[in-house]
């Protein structure tokens, strides 16, 4: 697998680079990966990178919409560090492959509360 790290020297990355990382929590359980992110249309900032995570062989995958701001980026994993456990996602908010929600304020504070943050917009 490469590294998105190594191959950007830059603090910048191209998103297809991210779409695909692993992501581990700090127990080194590795919770999924990177589907996609959410970018705010006006700012251009990242406001989620969403968690592809369950399922069996890459069928059934549930998506978690992540705050990118919970995400670290662990060189020596090669991939994203989160501060959550399996059993946390089982009651986070998500959406099935395809079935994208609406990524408005209610459902933004809905993620954002979830995770103990406030909803910064």
């Amino acid at each position: 697998m490469t590294n998105p790290a190594t191959e950007q020297p830059s603090d910048l990355i191209a998103s297809d680079k991210v779409e695909g990382t692993v992501v581990y929590n700090r127990a080194g359980d590795r919770l999924g990966h990177i589907s996609n992110l959410m970018v705010d249309k006006r700012s251009g900032q990242v406001r989620y990178a969403v968690l592809s995570f369950g399922g069996f062989l890459g069928l059934g995958n549930d998506h978690y919409p992540l705050p990118w701001s919970m995400l670290e980026y662990d060189t020596g994993k090669g991939g994203y560090l989160v501060d959550l456990s399996k059993d946390q996602l089982n009651d986070a908010p998500r959406h099935m492959p395809g079935m994208q929600p609406d990524y408005d304020e209610t459902y933004g504070r809905t993620v954002f509360s979830y995770y103990g943050l406030i909803y910064p917009w």
